[in-house]
């Protein structure tokens, strides 16, 4: 169940998010914190998972209700997560304070273009701050947008070489320090160390039609099957190949008339899409991963 008011003057929030083994007394628990630090909740979000049997929740809090430093407030909730037990997972942000965002592509530009123009709209929760790409087609698009691109090549057919060039990559971006990595049609694989050091942050976009039609020209080989519906995936980036946890997925019908152009030019409309709600809720906090699942709360 939820509930929402965000009517008010002070756009700033205080986002908790929690996940802890399911029992009697978690709401109330919460609840009576927020109300011994004066909290007003503007959202609340639950979700009780019967297969796992853990309790998830996302509540929003008026900044300006609750007379504490943010730090203080997280000092104080700590003692009451560590009383649902220690398996408790939980965090608090300030949407005050701006997070980040570095983009990584290649030559496809539809991600990205939707991605920055979401940005200089001010319909982004968080600021792009650097667009990274292993081919240099994107500068041009990318600083007439004022964002700082970096092109890294990666070398075909020297291992060394292109471990150099990751290493290189998650230099430059771990210098951000940015709240998400976004793989924005980014061709190359991150190899397993680089997945674990940006776990819960890297965010792939891909087609939906694996793992049916897998390597090159995708929507040709699923053209000459005659598919019905294309769809998109977003979720996070782990070791195992577009495998993680999934955030949003959407899909689109099609029929007898769409050639593979017709289907590329669809596919493309649906990632934008995809890809934008995926970043936001995760920029959001609205994204709670627990196993290979997710709850997201949008």
């Amino acid at each position: 169940m939820s509930s929402a008011d965000t009517t008010t003057d002070d756009p700033r929030s205080l986002i908790l998010t929690l996940g802890c083994p399911d029992r009697t007394g978690i709401v109330a628990a919460i609840s009576g914190f927020i109300t011994e630090i004066g909290g007003w909740i503007t959202e609340a979000a639950y979700h009780s998972d019967e297969s796992s049997g853990w309790f998830f929740t996302r509540q929003a809090v008026r900044a300006d209700s609750v007379d504490l430093p943010v730090d203080e407030v997280r000092s104080r909730f700590a003692k009451v997560a560590a009383e649902l037990g220690p398996e408790t997972r939980w965090r608090l942000t300030d949407t005050g304070e701006d997070k980040s965002v570095v983009i990584l592509v290649s030559r496809d530009s539809h991600c990205l273009i939707d991605l920055l123009g979401r940005a200089e709209r001010g319909e982004f929760p968080g600021r792009i701050r650097a667009v990274v790409g292993n081919h240099p087609d994107l500068r041009d698009l990318t600083e007439r947008f004022g964002i700082p691109f970096h092109h890294v090549p990666f070398p075909t057919g020297d291992a060394a070489a292109k471990a150099d060039a990751f290493g290189l990559v998650r230099r430059i971006v771990d210098g951000y320090d940015p709240d998400a990595v976004v793989l924005a049609r980014f061709m190359q694989i991150l190899p397993p160390d680089v997945c674990e050091a940006w776990a819960g942050r890297a965010i792939n976009i891909h087609h939906s039609f694996l793992p049916s039609f897998v390597g090159a020209r995708p929507y040709h080989q699923a053209f000459d099957r005659g598919v019905k519906l294309i769809g998109a995936t977003c979720h996070y980036v782990t070791a195992d190949l577009d495998a993680g946890p999934i955030i949003e997925q959407d899909v689109s019908r099609i029929n007898h008339e769409y050639n593979p152009a017709d289907m590329v030019r669809q596919g493309r409309d649906i990632e934008t899409l995809v890809l934008s709600r995926g970043v936001r809720w995760h920029l959001e906090d609205r994204v709670l991963v627990y196993g290979r699942k997710t709850v997201v709360f949008a």
